[in-house]
């Protein structure tokens, strides 16, 4: 029988290099009716940068994973560059794409970029694209049950949270609140003004029970990783940050079918997914520093905290309440602000920060002693986490 505890990827590869774009200044120019880039052009600014974070030249580049918003034979022409193997797929995906291609030896040294001009594009994610007809599956399983956005989905999901586990909008609340103290810290985060429960509260639903800042940013920008063979990268980048450990599993009937969302909240994903990435990088939770969790919703907190084996199930409230996620909380979550304060790249800013927090010198929001940090995902039928570390 074949060994699925995903060690055969444990300390193969590292992040040798990390770019990104300037979130807060194009934000600001977007809103005030500037296009400053399209989505190639945010790519290949976090490219450039990545490269020099790396130390590296274009042409030490062999491989190349762009994300979804943009087409792989376009952005080998953008950033010049002559990838021998590549192709396309979301931030954690791309992570496991490339150490599967660096161990199988398809290439050495794997450019992973992303660009989105989403909000100066005015793409929309709810509405009639969201419920059909050309939309990708993500967005198909909305409509049957009268459901327009994601937004919605995951408000309907809270609200049966809510009932199961008598747990308060108020408690909640303190998912934002939190990760709005971890933004002010935060340069590069757009949003910064620290806000309280109270504020918290006394923003407007948008899909009842969830309120303004339940919801992610939407903005533009760019995102880049240089993942090499953890040898070299030992040898020639200055602060490689190893990939520890990789998990997944999926739910693929899920994605067009709501009930099991109302009853499971993605649980047996997470736990099997937890099971491989702990496995893996010889950890288990109580020795993760810091957790990145994807929010486009901050309902994703709690259902990861409990998925993953940081509490009980349905303990998720009192957890936080009690051991707390936000600065000098037992438990740093999403330590730049997440994509509900500082940038919403659709996952790829959790890469960068969990980089840098192993790195180390993030000054005020740096978490003491940072060995090991852990990225959970789980939307789309899909539960999947990377761990990295020194």
């Amino acid at each position: 029988m074949a060994d699925l505890s995903g060690k055969g990827t444990a300390g193969v590869a590292a992040i040798a290099g990390t770019g990104h774009t300037d979130w807060v200044e194009d934000y600001r120019r977007v809103r005030n009716g500037e296009k400053p880039f399209d989505s190639y052009g945010y790519a290949t600014l976090a490219f450039k940068r990545a490269l020099d974070d790396a130390g590296l030249r274009r042409e030490d580049i062999d491989g190349l994973i762009v994300g979804p918003t943009t087409a792989y034979e376009r952005m080998g022409e953008v950033l010049n560059i002559d990838p021998r193997w590549g192709g396309q797929a979301d931030a954690v995906q791309a992570v496991f794409q490339a150490v599967m291609a660096i161990r199988s030896g398809l290439a050495e040294v794997v450019a992973l970029v992303y660009g989105n001009d989403q909000r100066s594009a005015a793409v929309q994610y709810g509405g009639p694209e969201a419920m059909g007809g050309g939309a990708f599956l993500s967005y198909v399983y909305h409509s049957p049950w009268g459901l327009t956005s994601q937004g919605a989905l995951y408000a309907l999901m809270f609200q049966r949270y809510k009932e199961l586990w008598q747990i308060s909008e108020r408690d909640l609340g303190q998912v934002a609140v939190g990760q709005r103290q971890w933004a002010s810290l935060n340069p590069n985060a757009i949003m910064r003004k620290p806000i309280t429960l109270d504020d918290y509260l006394a923003a407007d639903y948008i899909a009842q029970p969830l309120r303004l800042n339940d919801y992610c940013l939407i903005n533009d920008g760019g995102v880049a990783l240089i993942v090499m063979e953890a040898g070299r990268a030992r040898k020639t980048a200055a602060r490689p940050v190893l990939i520890e450990g990789m998990g997944r599993s999926d739910l693929n009937h899920h994605a067009t079918s709501l009930g099991p969302r109302l009853i499971d909240f993605y649980r047996p994903a997470q736990q099997r997914a937890a099971e491989q990435v702990y496995a893996a990088a010889g950890v288990g939770p109580a020795d993760i520093d810091a957790l990145l969790v994807y929010d486009s919703f901050s309902p994703h907190i709690l259902f990861a905290l409990e998925g993953f084996g940081f509490c009980g199930q349905g303990e998720a409230g009192r957890f936080i309440a009690e051991q707390g996620i936000g600065v000098g909380g037992k438990l740093p979550v999403n330590t730049s602000g997440g994509h509900l304060s500082e940038s919403y790249m659709q996952g790829w800013n959790h890469q960068v920060e969990a980089v840098r927090q192993v790195r180390g010198g993030l000054g005020a929001r740096q978490v003491p002693n940072c060995r090991h940090v852990q990225y959970v995902s789980d939307v789309a039928g899909k539960a999947m986490s990377i761990i990295y570390g020194r």
